[in-house]
């Protein structure tokens, strides 16, 4: 087909919850159509304000952001960890999974950090599970995907997980 789309990378963004599968199963699926490469992808959240000024209550400071960076390097690789047994659960025959690259696990927030790991590695896709939510009964976008799919340049697959 002429233009047709050119996929050469898709970043696959999951928050490792229950229902993750579906979407990551799309994105080999996609992967396979385009014979692209896949990125997957978790975001841990930082510590917010209001724990921050909790800990700095009883602890001073400089000891407070020690701790944090320490605690953060070890929820990122215990994510990582994580992430990667996800992908080798999911991908028990290695011919499956053959077209994931590489594993990628970062601190900030989820939104912010997808487009700009997007960028950095020149996405041509973005693949993110809809949500696992509920609002009087009806299921929602989450605020992660719907942030995403407003803000990127490129396309973006929200697969319902559910």
């Amino acid at each position: 087909m002429k233009n047709s789309p050119e996929v050469k990378t898709i970043l696959y963004t999951t928050d490792l919850g229950g229902q993750t599968r579906p979407v990551f199963r799309h994105a080999l699926a996609m992967a396979k159509l385009y014979d692209a490469k896949i990125i997957m992808m978790h975001v841990v959240e930082p510590m917010g304000e209001t724990a921050k000024a909790i800990i700095s209550a009883y602890l001073s400071q400089e000891f407070t952001e020690d701790m944090q960076k320490d605690t953060m390097k070890e929820i990122l690789a215990k994510m990582k960890d994580r992430l990667r047994k996800f992908y080798e659960d999911e991908c028990e025959e290695e011919k499956v999974c053959s077209n994931v690259k590489e594993l990628i696990v970062v601190s900030g927030k989820p939104s912010e950090e997808i487009l700009r790991v997007s960028e950095e590695e020149k996405a041509d896709m973005i693949i993110v599970g809809k949500s696992t939510r509920k609002v009087r009964g009806i299921r929602v976008m989450g605020s992660t995907a719907r942030r995403v799919s407003r803000m990127a340049g490129i396309p973006v697959l929200v697969v319902p997980n559910y």
